[in-house]
């Protein structure tokens, strides 16, 4: 039978994501043959799979970390926001309900079977899985009928690893805490600790450590220093996206409420001579800007509601009339068009709202979901293009027929007459480097990165180094059941 094992958090962002990624990696250079998994993530930054299907860009990030593709199984239930207080609900993959958050506490108990068919056909021939919780254990208000930490951990009669992080503070509180409010049953399955994101010498935290041991009777698997890299991996959380510093040519990108799919910007903070400004709700678009950049959206008409709400749509006009260019993708581009027409309710009450107006076309919302893993070519250049389409409708109108992309002979986006509004459908250009240097060379901006891919993998192999060299990965495998 395949050995598994889950690491939950002491709190919500405490790296779990990285910890899995990173671990698994340092697993299969041991020549281990491993899987991630995740039973329940909240995300609206989706990978499309092979299979067909989406999961969170952190299991897909994960299944890279173990050499493997992406499978609808290593994420069986995905939460992706709508509103405040529901979301879209994915199942193995495809679109399930759209539940309000009391609902969805009510129904997860039921989705539990799924979950587990997905782990046990994951796990099969393998020889390791590593399972990642969501947000912590001690919420234990939710504890009932849970699918993602320790109700699933009973489920499939798995090991926890708790990690605490150390950064925000108050990691013997985190760590001790879920300890004395845990019920008895869950607090067993926990058999070792462990300490993330130190800055500083690590040693300055063995007092720390064996305080946690002995409060709780539990291994101590070690403290793991920052990890300096780590930006330059993707990020899912739409909290870790922020402005990174670089070159002179400035990428505004206005962060939208319901943000989808922003890995599209990852290839372009890594680019030294380009300065990726993330614009928060209450901050004007930049007037020093050469590109403005309007990334994904889960509720694309509500989010259009609040670009306009915050001045962004003033900010762009300005932008455009200064000779600024614009490139919208997926929802972005939606926006930019003349109306969104949503016939059947798909977003809200059915009806359409005026777009931005900067592209002369029309996007009808359907409720099919386009999902796929796409090859493309930039027309203008015959760059090649490896990207993926996940998104609901589809757009139409005179500027259409100047596509700036070509996917299997099927013109893709439009582009204004003058050139300097695009928008399109497929995320994932700039990962490509041919496209990436024509796109901002044309633009005036010099790119300097070489294989943006090939330094995911690199910063993969450095963070598997790390942590290897940090924790107890021999004691980490000897708990696995």
């Amino acid at each position: 039978m395949t050995k598994a094992i889950m690491i939950q958090g002491a709190g919500s962002n405490v790296g779990k994501s990285l910890l899995v990624a990173g671990i698994a990696r340092a697993c299969v250079a041991r020549g281990l043959n491993v899987a991630p998994f995740k039973p329940q993530n909240m995300s609206n930054n989706a990978a499309v799979t092979v299979d067909g299907g989406e999961i969170g860009r952190a299991q897909a990030l994960q299944a890279r970390a173990c050499g493997l593709d992406p499978v609808v199984d290593m994420n069986p239930v995905l939460l992706k926001p709508e509103t405040d207080t529901g979301a879209q609900v994915i199942v193995q993959g495809q679109r399930f309900a759209t539940m309000k958050a009391r609902d969805y506490g009510k129904a997860k108990a039921d989705l539990m079977p799924h979950v587990l068919d997905s782990f046990h056909r994951l796990g099969a021939g393998r020889d390791l899985v590593i399972v990642e919780g969501a947000g912590s254990p001690a919420e234990i208000n939710l504890r009932a009928g849970d699918i993602a930490n320790m109700g699933f951990a009973e489920a499939a009669n798995l090991p926890v690893i708790l990690a605490g992080d150390i950064d925000r503070g108050g990691v013997i509180a985190q760590l001790v805490g879920t300890h004395a409010v845990l019920p008895q049953q869950d607090r067993q399955r926990i058999k070792a600790f462990l300490v993330n994101k130190f800055r500083g010498d690590p040693t300055l935290f063995t007092e720390g450590a064996a305080e946690i041991a002995a409060r709780t009777g539990w291994d101590d698997l070690g403290t793991l220093p920052w990890f300096a890299d780590a930006w330059r991996l993707p990020a899912e959380d739409v909290m870790d996206i922020a402005t990174r510093p670089g070159g002179a040519f400035k990428i505004a990108v206005p962060r939208l409420n319901r943000i989808a799919n922003f890995d599209d910007l990852d290839p372009l903070v890594n680019e030294p001579e380009v300065t990726v400004d993330i614009i928060e709700p209450g901050r004007a678009l930049p007037g020093d800007a050469r590109l403005v950049l309007i990334p994904g959206s889960k509720s694309t008409m509500a989010d259009l509601a609040d670009f306009r709400a915050q001045g962004w749509d003033v900010d762009l006009a300005a932008h455009i009339r200064r000779g600024g260019h614009v490139l919208g993708i997926c929802g972005g581009y939606q926006m930019l068009g003349q109306k969104i027409i949503d016939k059947d309710g798909i977003e809200g009450p059915p009806g359409q709202v005026p777009g931005l107006g900067h592209l002369n076309i029309t996007t009808h919302l359907e409720p099919r979901k386009t999902l796929a893993l796409t090859r493309a070519r930039h027309t203008a250049s015959d760059q090649a293009v490896l990207g993926y389409e996940i998104h609901l409708g589809r757009s139409a109108g005179p500027d259409t027929a100047r596509a700036w992309l070509s996917i299997d002979g099927r013109p893709e986006g439009a582009a204004s007459a003058d050139g300097r509004v695009l928008g399109c459908y497929l995320h994932g250009l700039f990962s490509a480097d041919g496209f990436r240097k024509t796109y901002l060379e044309g633009l005036g901006a010099r790119a300097a990165t070489t294989g943006f891919e090939a330094r995911i993998d690199d910063t993969l192999d450095a963070l598997a180094q790390h942590v290897e060299t940090h924790l107890d990965l021999d004691r980490f495998l000897a708990l696995a059941d």
